[in-house]
């Protein structure tokens, strides 16, 4: 009997927690820009996931429409070596350079880059797999502050 008293009040607590996404639809509302024309070049794999996250403020029309070019690239560079000249370490650095124009006039122009280090692994598909993911959560962080930048832009 207590266990199945337990388990409702641990499941009406759970449902009504009230998580929301930030970056939802429902609240691309709160910022003031919407994208009108959105080109990418350079990393795929960047691209994707930042298209991803900026298609929400594509769909609106706000009183600030901004087209944006984005050029991304994706570097990995060795960062220790042992003794035998091996690798041990690597950082993985993503960095975009962003072309911000509103009525075909440029009007802003920035970069914006982010890096992480991270030792070798010896199995190599795992070491591949994890630089997938290093690179996605990478460009969704940057994505994240180049919302935040545009919603900043007078």
């Amino acid at each position: 009997m207590q266990k199945k008293i337990f388990l409702l009040l641990f499941f009406l607590l759970l449902s009504s927690c009230g998580y929301e996404a930030i970056y939802s639809k429902k609240n691309s509302i709160d910022y003031n820009f919407s994208i009108n024309k959105l080109n990418f070049v350079g990393d795929r794999d960047i691209n994707l996931k930042m298209k991803e996250k900026l298609t929400n403020y594509t769909l609106s029309k706000k009183n600030k429409n901004f087209g944006i070019k984005i050029y991304s690239t994706s570097t990995k560079s060795v960062v220790a070596n042992d003794t035998a000249g091996d690798a041990t370490s690597f950082k993985n650095t993503v960095a975009i350079n962003v072309e911000v124009s509103a009525n075909d006039k440029l009007r802003n122009s920035f970069v914006m880059s982010e890096s992480f280090n991270y030792n070798n692994n010896s199995d190599k598909f795992s070491l591949k797999r994890y630089e997938r993911e290093i690179k996605n959560n990478l460009a969704e962080t940057i994505s994240d502050k180049l919302i935040f930048k545009l919603s900043n832009i007078q």
